[in-house]
């Protein structure tokens, strides 16, 4: 992988707000090392018919990104079809989730790093980990 510059975080659009945590020790993490983090869910807003113009939006950035990473503590069909998309443009994926979570089989399939975190201490440890390991390379 290249450096990664730009990082997509697919998240729940209904369970966000359970994750401000997490967001803001990534944000944290990254403005540190000079990545930008898009929280989609956070920048845009569409409207229920507006399903069509959301998903071109979606694809536009994460084609833009040099890593996804999916929060899927809670279950979420939107960050799977964000996933899936991911995938297809070989833009590598973390898949991340509270430890206890239900784990998603399709989502660690598609993943090319799998973080368990319980509390933001081991996220924002794994999480460095990981994009040290990446701009290495």
């Amino acid at each position: 992988m290249n450096e990664i510059k730009k990082v997509y975080l697919a998240i729940s659009y209904s369970d966000r707000k359970l994750f401000d945590e997490e967001i803001s020790a990534l944000k944290s993490l990254f403005a540190e090392r000079g990545i930008e983090l898009l929280v989609f869910v956070d920048k845009y807003n569409f409207h229920y018919d507006q399903e069509k113009e959301m998903m071109k939006t979606a694809f536009q950035e994460i084609d833009s990104c040099d890593l996804l990473i999916a929060e899927l503590s809670t279950k979420s069909i939107g960050v799977g079809i964000e996933i899936g998309y991911a995938h297809s443009k070989n833009i590598p994926i973390c898949y991340i989730r509270k430890n206890g979570s239900e784990y998603s089989t399709t989502a660690a399939g598609c993943a090319s790093d799998i973080i368990e975190y319980d509390g933001i201490d081991i996220l924002k440890r794994e999480m460095s980990l990981l994009t040290n390991k990446e701009n290495r390379n």
